[in-house]
C-alpha cells in the first residue's frame, strides 16, 4: 500500500457526491473532514459555577468551563467527566444535556451538561488557576469562547428547571461576539 504525500490530494467533487471532499490524486481515498465534538459542562456546587482559567492556548489566561474534544471510545458523558477530571481534577455527576452548538468557522460541535460538583477541586495540567463563581461575580469580559457564554446564559435560564428541550446556537450568532449577557431577572 502506497502512502499518499500531502500534495497528493485537492480538493474536488467525488464522483456520486455533491460535496467538495479531500481526495487523493494517486489513489482516490477521500479525506473526510468532519466536524470535532467538544464535550463540556456548566458544573455547579451551592449556586456557584466552576470556571476554570486557561493554561494552554488558545486563550490562554482567559476562564471557561471544563470542556474539550471527544476521544475515540468515550461517550458524550464519559468526555465530560474526564474533562473536568483533567482541567480541574474534579469529578463531577451529570445532570442532563444543557446544549448542542455549532460552531461552523472552527469545525465544532459543542454538547454542553449540566453537572454537579461532587468532589473537591484544583488546577489540572491545563489550567492555571479554578474558582467557584456565584453568577454577578463572573469575569464576563473574560471569558475564553462565545459558547462559554451562551452555555452559562442558558443555564441561567433552566437552573430552576427539571426538563427541558436542550438549546441550540442563540438566535443571531453569525457574527460571534464575546460580549457578556446581561443576567436574567432575579439571578
Amino acid at each position: 500500500m502506497t502512502q499518499s504525500a500531502p500534495e497528493d490530494f485537492e480538493y474536488r467533487i467525488p464522483e456520486g457526491d455533491d460535496i467538495e471532499r479531500r481526495v487523493c490524486n494517486t489513489c482516490g481515498f477521500i479525506d473526510y473532514e468532519n466536524p470535532r465534538i467538544v464535550a463540556g459542562s456548566v458544573v455547579t456546587k451551592d449556586e456557584r459555577i466552576l470556571l476554570c482559567r486557561r493554561a494552554i492556548e488558545p486563550r490562554k489566561g482567559y476562564w471557561t468551563l471544563p470542556a474539550g474534544y471527544m476521544e475515540l471510545g468515550e461517550s458524550i458523558e464519559e468526555a465530560a467527566m474526564r474533562e473536568a477530571r483533567e482541567e480541574a481534577c474534579a469529578t463531577i455527576e451529570i445532570d442532563r444535556v444543557l446544549a448542542m452548538y455549532t460552531v461552523h468557522r472552527i469545525g465544532q460541535v459543542q454538547i454542553m451538561f449540566r453537572a454537579e460538583l461532587k468532589s473537591d477541586f484544583r488546577p489540572g495540567p491545563e489550567s492555571l488557576e479554578t474558582e467557584l463563581f456565584d453568577w454577578k461575580d463572573i469575569p464576563w469580559s473574560q471569558l475564553a469562547f462565545p459558547t462559554v457564554v451562551w452555555a452559562l446564559t442558558h443555564y441561567a435560564e433552566t437552573r430552576e428547571a427539571d426538563d427541558f428541550a436542550p438549546f441550540g446556537n442563540p438566535a443571531g450568532t453569525e457574527k460571534i461576539t464575546r460580549q457578556p449577557p446581561v443576567p436574567p431577572q432575579g439571578v
